[in-house]
């Protein structure tokens, strides 16, 4: 196109108003008007303001002239991009940063790109994810922590506002094709069922296509899987099928099918397995080539020493770097465990590891997708290991449920759960390992998930490659890079500038430093462009400055949820300080040599923290589970339903837990007899089904599968109609003592008893009840059993209700807790839990 040519469209477009007279950038093809006319924008308004018709119109069509807008494309040399973040990995995970699990994809990326050291996240999953998504602060986005512990605060919401627009939104508009694969922990949790809103979904918030699972973590082999809105049901993977592989069978098949529909279009993927977050669900095939290389044989203590020593040689952490000393107050070493306990701990981190091992295969599987198609030279691939450090969310011994975890249930002795050894990591358990691993995994530093003051908690690792672009192919980095710098890179590498404003919203300014100088050579040793970052989690802090860091000291394990929340986490700390120039595994305390240092950045924080919505600050962790939000079920007491319907999430359905309740269901039997599921909330791991087996009313609690209370009809239901009843008179909260065992609060006893006909056919003492949640990847259900059942035993999903379902309903009866109650929660509850004897309750029904 001759340079007049061009001038005509570029002064057509502006009369248009589809862009300024400013810009000059402006990226034209084809003949104004024409229907193959494209066009780039200037991005500033999102949507661009529809153009200006530039026909001619007249009475009839043959003297009109038609005049078509040009359709709005990326900038002409804009990637692919292809954004992976994995889940719960630490430092020391990958091999290719010294780690002993095999990654091969990862070290293919890094040896054709960049390697990472400094790589930083905010201690907690969907936090991190927010913060990529939009390129700011995780408190700015609403999510100061997951969205099941959501507060009524602008940082603790979990609601990202419109006037903070994703990078599937900014691209989007500008012409890519957009895409989020696999966990989506970024939807509040009230606002996931089927009746939305849906703009916090990934398909609301500028992602054209999703694929994967709504929440913090799922049964990778029954999967409440997600197309766009729309659950996937009945669930059709077949036998030995996992969503590890499921999800990288549908990133390809989308990447071949953009790209055959318009070879010109670039593709963004954000691709977010579940690995290698709990449960730990690797296939059979995974596990085995990870036993056989007996990579933990010797314990973790010697895995820390080995990693240690391999990224030295690597040279990916730096050669003064020390090694920080094990913690024998808080994990046994290793020497000191039984023989018993050796042969299970190994059996949970071999799982986890070919856990790890299987995601990075099937990653690669999507990146060779790109390359079939010719288009690899030109994709942006971001390859981020983990978006916190390694989880220790299964306490020092484990556990085969990290559902029981979340109940306060930590510590299920070793016999327990050798139980589950040989099904360890397949659907018959929701598996996490011991914290000993997860200490080694962040070698070179130390603590976990959830710290937000220790690296280990928050120092990822990444590799990127750009074959096109990056040519010091292999090079280590360690400029200080943070997640919501990823959006801001992402921006310059495409040429796309970030919108002021959307959709009529004034957007608030990106937070986040592009590291795109990094990716030349010249800059490899450039000083780090990003210079201040503040950390809070639950009431730990830090913030990096210039290569400074003040630190809280750890005061709580991350398997310590149900303690006393320190009422003042601004002030009431031991304050650390570490000038990570000289120590970059954080060894070495300075605060004592250099208190006007501290003073400084204490100020600096305090300053962060008002400029980012971090107050007011909150150090409870399970208090704030069970602290009322706005789901669809608030304020409700009664609940009527007269069809059949599935997939209702456990965020907004009926809550039963810490409450007296009745539910009450009329049915009309057939002739021949009735059976199947009339109401079900949960499954396997944790969870309530209200049936009829060989005709009997049955109602059972699975208590987090260490045990089964079962009420059943003594004989089966004539034909006709019937009422039947399962009535729960809980001992109640008396909230002004609250606890958590045999005084008042949650989790404590209750006497239900099953009617049949207005006549009580069976009355049961439950001793404990489940305090806080039910398996959260499983829907509450009516008429039949998603997923995964309540009790094996009795039947198997989907379990459809044969009899006739009149009417159920669902009169919760609820203690009211007031904001004092509240902050009494969590001492009560560790108090109470302390030698529970649920912990120790045999598995099985019964």
């Amino acid at each position: 196109m001759n340079r007049i040519k061009k001038s005509f469209i570029y002064l057509a477009l502006i009369a248009m108003g589809l862009v300024g007279s400013s810009a000059m950038a402006l990226e034209t093809t084809g003949t104004p008007g024409a229907p193959d006319a494209t066009t780039t924008i200037s991005g500033k308004q999102l949507p661009a303001p529809a153009p200006k018709f530039g026909g001619v119109i007249k009475h009839d069509a043959l003297t009109s002239k038609p005049w078509w807008a040009p359709r709005i494309v990326p900038p002409k040399k804009a990637p692919n991009i292809l954004l992976i973040i994995t889940d719960d990995a630490g430092f020391g995970v990958p091999s290719t940063f010294g780690g002993v699990i095999p990654t091969p994809t990862m070290d293919k990326i890094a040896n054709a790109g960049l390697r990472y050291n400094r790589v930083f996240s905010t201690a907690l999953c969907s936090p991190t994810r927010a913060a990529l998504i939009t390129g700011r602060n995780h408190h700015s986005v609403g999510f100061g922590v997951i969205s099941e512990q959501s507060t009524g605060f602008p940082g603790y919401n979990s609601i990202i506002g419109k006037d903070k627009a994703t990078i599937g939104r900014i691209l989007l508009d500008n012409g890519y094709c957009t895409s989020w694969f696999g966990k989506d922990h970024n939807t509040p949790a009230f606002a996931a069922s089927q009746v939305g809103p849906f703009d916090q979904w990934p398909t609301g918030m500028g992602f054209e296509y999703f694929y994967g699972f709504v929440g913090g973590d799922s049964n990778q082999w029954q999967p409440n899987l997600f197309r766009n809105t729309t659950q996937i049901y009945p669930f059709e993977g077949k036998p030995g099928w996992n969503l590890i592989t499921g999800m990288a069978d549908d990133a390809i098949a989308y990447i071949n099918r953009m790209h055959q529909t318009d070879p010109s279009k670039p593709i963004f993927i954000k691709y977010a397995p579940g690995a290698t977050h709990a449960p730990h669900h690797p296939t059979k095939e995974w596990v085995d080539k990870i036993h056989a290389m007996h990579l933990f044989d010797d314990g973790y203590n010697k895995l820390r020493e080995r990693i240690y020593e391999n990224q030295k040689r690597l040279g990916v952490i730096d050669k003064d770097a020390k090694l920080t000393p094990w913690p024998n107050e808080v994990l046994k070493p290793w020497d000191e465990l039984s023989p018993e306990a050796k042969k299970l701990f190994i059996r949970q981190v071999e799982v986890f590891a070919a856990y790890a091992a299987y995601s990075d295969h099937e990653i690669g599987r999507v990146i060779k997708a790109f390359e079939d198609l010719g288009r690899l030279d030109d994709t942006l691939i971001i390859y981020i290991n983990g978006d916190n450090g390694t989880s220790a969310e299964g306490g020092p011994l484990g556990t085969p449920n990290e559902v029981a975890f979340f109940n306060g249930i930590n510590e299920i002795p070793v016999d327990v759960q050798m139980k589950w050894y040989d099904v360890w990591g397949t659907e018959h358990t929701y598996n996490h390992m011991s914290a000993g691993w997860s200490w080694a995994f962040d070698t070179p530093f130390d603590w976990f998930k959830q710290n937000a003051s220790r690296l280990g908690g928050i120092n990822q690792n990444m590799v990127v490659s750009w074959p096109a672009h990056i040519k010091d192919k292999g090079a280590l980095r360690q400029q200080f890079i943070h997640v919501i710098d990823v959006v801001p890179t992402i921006l310059e590498a495409t040429g796309i500038s970030a919108p002021e404003v959307v959709d009529g919203i004034k957007q608030k300014p990106i937070e986040g430093t592009s590291f795109l100088y990094t990716f030349d050579a010249k800059n490899a040793k450039a000083p780090s462009r990003h210079k201040t970052q503040y950390f809070e989690m639950m009431g730990q802090w830090a913030l990096y400055d210039q290569g400074w860091l003040l630190s809280t000291k750890v005061n709580r394990a991350p398997w310590q949820a149900f303690g006393a929340a320190n009422p003042d986490p601004l002030n009431n700390q031991v304050f650390q300080l570490y000038d990570l120039t000289k120590d970059f595994s954080q060894a070495h305390d300075i605060a004592a040599q250099h208190p006007d240092k501290v003073k400084e950045l204490r100020a600096k924080f305090v300053a962060e923290a008002k400029k980012y919505q971090v107050f007011p600050m909150d150090a409870s962790v399970a208090a704030r589970v069970v602290a009322p939000r706005p789901n669809i079920t608030a304020g409700r007491t009664e609940f009527v339903y007269t069809t059949p319907m599935v997939g209702l999430p456990q965020g907004d359905s009926p809550f039963l837990l810490d409450s007296s309740y009745t539910i009450t269901a009329e049915v009309t039997v057939p002739e021949g007899g009735g059976e199947g599921m009339i109401l079900t909330s949960g499954g396997r791991f944790g969870g309530y089904g209200f049936y009829l087996l060989k005709g009997k009313p049955v109602f059972l609690w699975n208590l987090v599968d260490l045990k089964r209370i079962k009420w059943e009809g003594p004989e089966a239901l004539t034909p006709g109609k019937h009422t039947l009843e399962f009535d729960f008179k809980y001992d109640g909260l008396g909230l002004g003592t609250l606890a958590f065992n045999n005084m008042s609060g949650l989790g404590r006893s209750g006497v239900g008893t099953l009617k049949v006909d207005g006549k009580a056919v069976q009355s049961i003492t439950m001793k404990r009840t489940m305090p806080m949640i039910l398996q959260w990847d499983e829907s509450f259900d009516i008429g039949s059993d998603t997923l995964t059942g309540v009790n094996d035993a009795d039947y198997k999903p989907p379990f459809t209700l044969t009899a006739k379902l009149d009417k159920l309903t669902i009169k919760v009866d609820r203690p009211q807790l007031t904001p004092e109650d509240i902050k009494k929660l969590e001492k009560s509850m560790a108090e109470a839990l302390d030698g529970t004897p649920l912990r120790r309750v045999q598995p099985g029904p019964g």
